[in-house]
């Protein structure tokens, strides 16, 4: 179990307003977003950040520096989902601030896979999980299946994807299991097994279905949707 202290917030929403998720778990899903997109190191540090997130909320960027400061520095780098990518030279400011430099960060494999589950990010989101599977080593059965499945079913059923993914990645933020990176296929079974019980009993009846049966079953879906 993970300290409560370093338990990302990106799923958390207000308990009377469940489909609102509360300030935390915006500013944090919004480092994680920015992070994930943006290239250049001089926008990646804790002033741009704020003034992105400020920027896409409508707000002044110096009422959330101190959230950002605290997501990164208490929260997000301490589970970690973000580091510290290198350090920038300034030419103004104190003489110890310009030879320490200011930071600037990135996401970690965990971040690219807490990336994946921010809809914000809309479609960029599937090339961030379809990039990190592909990176994942096949060395047994069960990763290479894990692995090709994954890729696969990116291609054919992204919502179902996504929904395990958020299920798995939820689970970490929860503290039901330590860490979500390297993703494997004995952790992610032990999360998602009993999520999916529904669509694997789907799957294996159409599979064992003749083409008259599927058919009716495929109308049946299109009736509904």
């Amino acid at each position: 179990m993970k300290d409560e202290k370093t338990t990302i917030a990106i799923f958390d929403t207000f308990k009377t307003r469940r489909n609102k998720f509360t300030g935390e778990a915006k500013r944090q899903r919004g480092i994680i977003a920015h992070l994930a997109t943006e290239q250049s190191p001089d926008l990646r540090t804790r002033t741009s950040i704020a003034h992105a997130i400020a920027k896409q909320h409508g707000i002044l960027w110096q009422n959330i520096y101190s959230g950002i400061f605290r997501d990164l520095d208490e929260v997000l780098i301490p589970a970690g989902v973000v580091k510290e990518g290198g350090r920038l030279p300034l030419r103004r400011g104190p003489k110890a601030l310009q030879l320490e430099g200011v930071p600037f960060y990135e996401l970690t494999d965990a971040g690219m896979l807490d990336a994946s589950s921010i809809e914000e990010l809309g479609d960029k989101r599937l090339e961030i999980l379809r990039t990190y599977i592909s990176s994942l080593s096949s060395s047994d059965s069960d990763s290479k299946a894990m692995r090709e499945g994954i890729l696969f079913l990116i291609q054919v059923a992204p919502s179902f994807v996504s929904k395990i993914l958020n299920d798995y990645i939820y689970s970490y933020s929860m503290g039901m299991i330590d860490s979500i990176a390297p993703l494997d296929a004995k952790k992610l079974r032990s999360v998602i097994s009993e999520h999916i019980g529904v669509e694997k009993e789907l799957v294996e009846a159409v599979i064992a279905m003749k083409d008259s049966q599927r058919e009716t079953v495929s109308d049946f879906f299109k009736t509904l949707t």
